[in-house]
């Protein structure tokens, strides 16, 4: 078709195996140029203009949308790198298709309840983007209104590290970990309780009561307390305050109270086990729960000496 021979949008559609409405479609799309047109109205098509509808065609069968073909054939892109863009979603669409098959096993194997199921199927059915904006809502939630660089405000960053995918061949632990996160960040009970430490972290002030007492001292002597079966208010119990304090000043009401309030208020299971199944996702390593040695001694603080 080079001797300047033109085609009439039937004859086009026969050759290349195109609807009608699919030609005229992409005509009126600008995806070729505007065809001559017969007295009667009729397009014209060149040999130019078939080889392009052809063009895309074979771009539209690999799955392009019609913007990068349109972008492709203005040469602002080239074809390799139309062709990594349709590699890196097909990628993502093999990613999507591996991760609901490690969740439909998760559930036969496990004997998943039905609302379990229910979240599987939620999760597995959407993209990693919009899984990332359910972490990044929560976030938002915790932590609307603190200053960037408040005390406190820095866990914004930390709390949105949940991958948006599972590794391909994740562990049940890795699934457990991620359906277990998906249920607490769509908690407004727990944003509130985020948020709640984070403006108290902001309210901070030198007044605030034992601003450095030593947080590992107080897990060590906490965790040994549990581990010897210690009771808060009992002799032995009083004999770690003073040791944890030993300043003299272990007997003061007014300081055990305050300071067990204040540990009251960074203390919380739930936000601790946040950060054990990221670290599960993320690889980190485990890392010992230290809520039930802080939980200890806001329960000696409080009791009578």
């Amino acid at each position: 078709m080079d001797d300047g021979t033109r085609l009439t949008i039937g004859e086009v559609s026969a050759r290349l195996g195109l609807p009608v409405r699919t030609v005229r479609f992409w005509t009126d799309a600008g995806l070729v140029d505007p065809p001559a047109r017969t007295s009667g109205g009729y397009r014209l098509y060149d040999a130019a203009a078939v080889a392009r509808l052809d063009l895309v065609r074979t771009l539209r069968e690999l799955g392009l949308g019609l913007t990068a073909v349109r972008e492709l054939l203005a040469a602002r892109r080239t074809v390799a790198e139309v062709a990594s863009e349709h590699v890196r979603a097909l990628d993502a669409e093999i990613r999507l298709l591996r991760l609901r098959r490690t969740l439909l096993q998760a559930v036969v194997h496990a004997g998943t309840p039905t609302e379990e199921m229910r979240i599987v199927s939620d999760l597995a059915a959407l993209s990693a983007r919009e899984r990332q904006q359910i972490v990044d809502e929560f976030v938002d939630r915790a932590f609307a209104g603190l200053p960037d660089d408040a005390p406190g405000a820095g866990l914004a960053g930390a709390m949105r590290s949940l991958p948006a995918e599972l590794p391909e061949e994740p562990t049940a632990e890795q699934v457990a970990a991620w359906l277990e996160l998906g249920r607490l960040v769509a908690d407004d009970a727990f944003a509130g309780r985020v948020r709640e430490m984070a403006v108290a972290g902001a309210g901070a002030t030198p007044e605030d009561p034992d601003p450095g007492l030593d947080a590992g001292r107080l897990r060590s002597l906490g965790g040994r307390a549990l581990a010897e079966g210690v009771a808060p208010g009992s002799p032995a119990a009083e004999a770690l305050v003073a040791e944890l304090l030993d300043d003299g000043r272990g007997q003061d009401p007014g300081r055990r109270t305050a300071l067990a309030d204040r540990l009251a208020v960074f203390t919380d299971a739930r936000v601790e086990r946040y950060w054990q199944l990221l670290g599960v996702l993320n690889g980190w390593p485990p890392f010992e729960p230290s809520v039930p040695a802080v939980e200890w001694w806001i329960a000696a603080l409080r009791a009578a000496p």
